[in-house]
This record gives structure tokens, sequence and C-alpha cells, in this order.
């Protein structure tokens, strides 16, 4: 059976999990996101890939990537937006990652140094400089902190814990609640990140 979120073909390459409903996700996606940020997109895959290498979903080349294993539709969603955030990053790079937002996560890494040292947490403090993925800062938080951990600690900072990962991922998230929760709340929270979100969606406007 052909699948497509507009005019994107979507490839089922394992059985996915009884609650999914490809089509119902199909639609899902055209009814959260408009078909205009979708046009570095060539193809979805939805099944058990090396380009996952243990995640839920990742984009590569024009291709976004999604395990079978999502147990509901709205994981499916959540990482497909997430997704599509990481694709924009490739084509408005130039544009996301200004002096000012730059700034911005800078000074909540800093923010957040602080609040884990409060907490007892001891790593590098050079890593909070770094903006780019850092395995032993993703570790870090993942396994020592604990980002289930870090919601009460991060709540007005990010919005969400993961998204103080890395410049990337601090856009992919504020993308991700911009479109699945409330823009208002990426816009109290993160007012650059905000207005960067306005900047690229207005630009596929036009």
């Amino acid at each position: 059976m052909e699948y497509f979120i507009y005019n994107v073909p979507v490839f089922v390459v394992n059985d996915v999990a009884p609650e999914v409903d490809i089509p119902a996700f199909c639609q899902a996606v055209e009814q959260t996101i408009p078909g205009r940020l979708l046009a570095s997109l060539d193809v979805v895959y939805i099944g058990d890939f090396k380009e996952l290498a243990g995640r839920n979903a990742t984009y590569s080349n024009g291709a976004i990537y999604i395990s079978s294993h999502e147990p509901t539709n709205y994981d499916m969603l959540e990482d497909f937006v997430h997704e599509v955030a990481h694709a924009l990053d490739k084509v408005h790079g130039m544009k996301i990652y200004t002096e000012d937002f730059i700034q911005e996560f800078k000074a909540k890494r800093k923010s957040l140094y602080y609040i884990l040292s409060g907490q007892g947490y001891k790593i590098n403090p050079l890593l909070f400089n770094f903006t780019e993925y850092n395995v032993k800062f993703d570790k870090f938080l993942a396994d020592e902190v604990g980002y289930a951990n870090m919601v009460p600690l991060t709540m007005g900072l990010f919005v969400s814990p993961y998204g103080a990962t890395s410049i990337q991922e601090y856009f992919a998230n504020g993308f991700e609640k911009y479109y699945l929760d409330d823009p208002r709340t990426v816009r109290k929270i993160s007012p650059v990140l905000y207005r960067k979100i306005e900047e690229i969606i207005n630009d596929d406007e036009a």
C-alpha cells in the first residue's frame, strides 16, 4: 500500500506497533505542519534502519527515518516534526544560527551550569560552552542527571530539557513545541528562537 504526506512518499518497511495507524499519522502531519516546510524532504522511511543508530528518528540526505517501534501515532508525529526542524536547519542554517541566537543559547547553558552545580552535579564547565553536539555532555545530561530530573530544573529556561543538548536540538525542540504545543510558550521562554521560527515560516510563505 502507498502512503503520502502531501506529495512525499512514505515507505513502511517493517511492521509497526498495533496502536499505530499509518494513514492517520500521515493525516495528522498534514493537519499540523504546512506542506511548504517539507520542500527539502524527498522520502519518509518507517522501519528498522542502521541510520537510526538507536534513536527513534533521524534526518539524513533528504530522508526522514522513523523507528517502527514507536508505540503511538503521536510519538511518530513528534518524531516527524522534530526531524523536519533538522531538515530546515540544513537549508536555513545561516539564518538560524546568528549571533543573537547563539548568545541566547549560551546564556541558557550558563544558567544551566549554575543550576546543576547547585544540585551537586560536576562536569568540566568548558563543556557548557560548546554549542555543537558533544557525546560526553549528552551522556552527562542523559545518564548522570537524567532528562526526567531536568524537567523541574529547566522549567522556564528551555522549552524541553533535551533542547539543552546542543544548539541544533535547541532549535528543533523549539520548533516541535511551536507546532505541537503552544507557540506562546516558545516566545516567552526563548524569544530569539521564536523569532527564527517565524522568519523561516514567513520565508517559506513567500
